[in-house]
């Protein structure tokens, strides 16, 4: 029943390695909030979620749907488990949040979307914890703090965004079927709850990191003229050679701050 091929087009790897599975459970946040999984695969993660806490899986694949149905058939009567088959992306588009209610995002996610998928929990209000595995490669960019290699605006959103945000521990090819071509981590965000920021800021720092390897100052010509970029430069006392790695992610929000103001 369970002899299915994974989808390239969906970023199928399905988990196997049962070490791994029980080092994710272990690692889950001890609360009482509800669990949100997306792209359950074959149900190898979800067996163990939902004899712990009560679970809504989103699954796009239809294939993959019927089997899970019927694998879960009694966790599903029972209320433990509630499948919902559609695109993650566009249930948050039509809902603004994947649960109606506080919630934590564990899950073995499509590398493909991984990204977008994070950064729509940050803005989830729902959302408490993201636990999640990916590439380890966009793991480090969520986590980089200012002068990191990996350093981006993706670090800086989480940051501005959590308490906590770090790799729990690396998990090889090995462990998936079919084996990815990369090393995956798993990564733990606490946000804030408190926290928020202006959608129109991640635009500003993709305007930052337009060239990451040049100037700041070359990219921030695109938002400022150089006048005012000069005079931003001169308030906030930055270095007219510094580089968008070099720079805090307060120092960010200072200039977008003034970005905005200029423009009211």
């Amino acid at each position: 029943m369970e002899k299915v091929k994974a989808k390239k087009k969906y970023g199928q790897n399905f988990l196997i390695d049962s070490s791994i599975l029980g080092k994710i459970i272990q690692s889950m946040p001890n609360n009482n909030n509800h669990v949100v999984e997306i792209g359950p695969g074959l149900g190898d993660l979800t067996k163990y979620l939902v004899k712990y806490k009560d679970t809504t899986a989103y699954e796009v694949d239809t294939d993959l749907i019927g089997i899970l149905e019927s694998k879960f058939k009694e966790q599903i009567e029972q209320g433990k488990l509630k499948l919902i088959h559609t695109d993650v992306l566009e249930a948050w588009d039509k809902q603004g949040t994947l649960f109606d209610g506080k919630y934590d995002m564990i899950a073995n996610l499509p590398y493909y979307i991984a990204t977008n998928i994070i950064l729509r929990a940050l803005e989830d209000d729902n959302c408490e914890h993201i636990m999640v595995m990916i590439q380890k490669e966009v793991a480090l960019k969520f986590t980089a703090k200012v002068n990191d290699k990996e350093y981006s605006s993706l670090g800086i959103i989480s940051e501005l965004l959590s308490s906590e945000s770090r790799i729990l521990f690396d998990v090889p090819p090995e462990s998936f079927d079919p084996p990815p071509k990369v090393m995956s981590s798993i990564l733990y965000i606490k946000k804030d709850m408190n926290k928020s920021i202006d959608k129109e800021f991640k635009k500003f720092l993709k305007s930052c990191f337009t060239q990451p390897r040049k100037k700041l100052s070359k990219n921030l010509l695109s938002v400022f003229d150089k006048q005012t970029l000069s005079s931003i430069y001169e308030e906030l006392e930055l270095d007219s050679n510094i580089r968008p790695h070099e720079v805090s992610s307060s120092l960010y929000s200072q200039m977008y701050t003034k970005v905005k103001n200029g423009r009211d």
